[in-house]
């Protein structure tokens, strides 16, 4: 089309060409994600509805066209405009979309899908990326996200694709007098945060020092704002501060370089804020509201972002120490995370006769493991996360939920500041219990076709020269996950 022509045209550098057209943007086991543009490396209107072609080719061959697909999008450029290419390109198809009527959280995405009975979820978001990227992640009937078989079944239902062309999209008034394009009205998010509140452990606590205890809230410029918002004000939180600049949705995120909790400097305007009110606590959720850092004062009074592995930990704690107080603390209870995430919360199951499961990086695994103990009944799920700031209490949603991780990290320093120890005291406790358990994390970013050979050569180097020592301690084993 005509802006396509202009932008490409447009483009002088060799290597901006290459990097836009050297391959297809991928879908892969976790949908799409890449920078915005034209390109067929990039994501754009077209790749979009590829993407959803073979995502509805592969739901038709199954049967399940009926039961329809949900649809839901963050606040990045062009999100509103993809989720609505997918519901189109899905109508000529003859599934049913329901699209809610403005952005809303992936684990609410992920809640709407059995609570419709859908066969499939798509949420539009590149998660913490930068302001130039957007995203495509495709989720299952179970509301997890689309673990390896489905994954490679859609992925080589994309591959028949081969013309953008001939990809059919309804027009929007046909689809929506057809009733193959539904809007989703405030019914879900009611039942999504009924279902989040349920996993409240110790609500009486709030209650107590709810006039004194207070909360700084950056939802960085994402869906956060209006479910973190009403659900601490539901559960009995009176002083939720928002730093004001974040609390709007805006697709340039404005305030940060990335709107990623794990950053540190995400927290600069929410830091600054609880200073001039004397907070107890801050959190703050990523765009899509999936994942939620929290910051605490230290011994000396200073304002420290906590480790993913560190909050994990707490809630680990605070999760079965609840139930186990309510005599709710199943028997055959099971705590899941992931193979890179601190064995700090392994040890705290363990003192509660909780068993804890490794599962490949990624939140999908844990979802995995959530449908398989329903379907045999040998585990109840209890908790699951990972060291990239991902938790989930409950079973509502199948992915990481930071709505639900937000309530109980509040209720969790409520119920400390009850005792008069702040979350970071806590942690102490923890450590002086359980042992001291460090870890750290470097972020590098490589970009584009060259990024992406360095990665691969970074790679092979580890896996082809044996690591023997590190500085000057042994290495006395490896394991590679591939192998």
């Amino acid at each position: 089309d005509e802006d396509i022509r202009k932008e490409l045209a447009a483009i002088e550098d060799k290597k901006e060409i290459e990097d836009r057209f050297y391959k297809e943007l991928e879908f892969g086991t976790a949908g799409l994600r890449g920078i915005i543009g034209a390109g067929t490396n990039r994501m754009n209107k077209y790749t979009v509805r590829k993407a959803t072609q073979g995502l509805a080719q592969y739901i038709r061959a199954r049967g399940k066209a009926a039961r329809g697909v949900v649809i839901a999008y963050d606040s990045r450029r062009m999100s509103r405009e993809f989720a609505h290419e997918a519901a189109l390109v899905l109508g000529a198809n003859g599934i049913r979309a329901y699209v809610f009527k403005a952005l809303r959280s992936t684990p609410e995405l992920s809640f709407a899908i059995r609570y419709l009975n859908c066969v499939a979820g798509i949420m539009v978001t590149a998660s913490h990326n930068p302001a130039e990227y957007n995203g495509y992640k495709v989720y299952w009937e179970d509301g997890a996200q689309i673990t390896n078989e489905v994954a490679e079944g859609i992925i080589g239902a994309v591959a028949e694709v081969k013309d953008f062309g001939s990809i059919e999209v309804l027009d929007q008034r046909v689809a929506e007098e057809q009733g193959l394009l539904i809007y989703l009205d405030e019914e879900i998010d009611d039942a999504y945060i009924a279902a989040v509140k349920q996993q409240s452990l110790r609500g009486e606590i709030i209650h107590k020092v709810a006039d004194d205890f207070r909360v700084v809230f950056t939802p960085l410029h994402g869906t956060g704002n209006v479910p973190v918002r009403r659900v601490l004000q539901e559960i009995g939180f009176k002083n939720v501060l928002v730093v004001p600049e974040q609390e709007l949705p805006d697709s340039e995120f404005s305030t940060v370089k990335y709107p990623n909790p794990e950053d540190k400097n995400a927290f600069k305007l929410a830091i600054a804020l609880a200073k001039e009110k004397d907070a107890h606590l801050i959190i703050g959720t990523d765009p899509d509201c999936d994942r939620v850092g929290a910051v605490v004062k230290d011994s000396k009074g200073e304002y420290v972002v906590l480790t993913g592995n560190q909050t994990g930990a707490l809630l680990v704690d605070y999760v079965l120490a609840g139930l186990e107080d309510k005599n709710r603390l199943a028997k055959n209870g099971a705590i899941i995370k992931t193979i890179v995430t601190s064995k700090l919360g392994a040890a705290i199951a363990r003192n509660y006769g909780v068993e804890t499961l490794d599962v490949l990086t990624g939140f999908k695994y844990i979802g995995e493991k959530i449908k398989q103990f329903e379907e045999t009944g040998e585990k109840e799920f209890i908790f699951g996360y990972e060291e990239s700031y991902g938790y989930l209490a409950g079973t509502h949603a199948r992915d990481k939920d930071a709505v639900v991780a937000s309530m109980l990290i509040c209720e969790m320093a409520a119920y400390y500041y009850s005792k008069g120890m702040s979350l970071y005291d806590a942690l102490l406790a923890l450590y002086d219990k359980y042992g001291y358990y460090l870890e750290d994390l470097k972020s590098i970013t490589l970009e584009g076709k060259d990024g992406l050979e360095k990665i691969g050569t970074f790679m092979e180097y580890f896996r082809t020269n044996v690591l023997e020592v590190i500085g000057s301690k042994k290495v006395l084993a490896i394991e590679d996950y591939l192998s």
